[in-house]
């Protein structure tokens, strides 16, 4: 008496085969549309009643490798994020000197310092055309300067959330770019070293720059800018690179 033995092998989410020895025909499946086994030669589900062969079965089917591949690419994803707001806290604050000048400059009387200036020196009264005319001179370079600083800080929190940073265990991905977008990629086994660096204010604030050093030509030195939780990335590129290094047999010879 001869036994044989069967092995059933997941050949995807929705299918699931079994294998009789010496048999290379699947026997069973998946229903895509209630996930009961069912025969694999079957048309029709007993369980739901739905057709198996239908062009509404075959849209849910490709629907269903369609999610499990961005699942599968969602788990290889090791870091994503953008620069922290956090890391324009320096450039907010010169902002604000200089939004603080330009207030200062509307409310100061320019006018009146212009016509002592002009009655002391030239013997002469300022003229109330003239008068008006330094008023109208001193609000406009004051509410133009105030809108530079504006269109300056806004131009640099809109640079910053454009930029895009994707860690793999095979590769990092850098886009940027606010009318011309702009995408690189660097595999893992090119990082030789990299270094984090946290200035007093990134400390308060909770951010930090980490910075590598590779064997790009185009890019040797590539740098994460004011990344929160810099420390975890830190860890997760040095691990991905040493594991890239022994899967690509690299070795770097300083």
């Amino acid at each position: 008496m001869i036994c044989m033995e069967s092995s059933e092998v997941k050949t995807s989410k929705y299918e699931i085969v079994n294998f009789e020895a010496g048999s290379k025909e699947p026997r069973l499946k998946q229903c895509i549309f209630c996930a009961e086994t069912i025969q694999a030669d079957a048309v029709k589900c007993r369980f739901c009643g739905e057709f198996i062969n239908t062009e509404k079965a075959r849209k849910l089917q490709r629907a269903a490798e369609r999610k499990d591949d961005k699942q599968q690419q969602d788990d290889d994803i090791l870091f994503a994020g953008r620069p922290s707001l956090l890391g324009l806290f320096g450039a907010a604050v010169k902002g604000s000197i200089v939004l603080a000048f330009a207030v200062m400059i509307a409310r100061l009387p320019v006018e009146n310092y212009a016509a002592t200036l002009i009655e002391k020196f030239s013997d002469t009264l300022l003229s109330d055309n003239q008068y008006y005319a330094i008023i109208g001179y001193k609000k406009i370079v004051s509410l133009g300067l105030a809108m530079l600083v504006v269109l300056w800080f806004l131009f640099r929190v809109v640079k910053l959330k454009m930029t895009y940073y994707e860690v793999t265990s095979d590769r990092v991905e850098h886009s940027r770019g606010i009318f011309d977008r702009k995408v690189d990629n660097l595999d893992m086994f090119r990082v030789i070293d990299l270094k984090l660096r946290r200035s007093l204010l990134d400390c308060i604030v909770g951010i930090g720059q980490v910075t590598l050093i590779t064997t790009d030509k185009t890019d040797p030195k590539f740098t994460f800018e004011k990344i929160r939780h810099c420390r975890g990335l830190y860890n997760v590129i040095k691990k991905a690179s040493l594991e890239a290094d022994q899967k690509q047999g690299v070795i770097h010879v300083e």
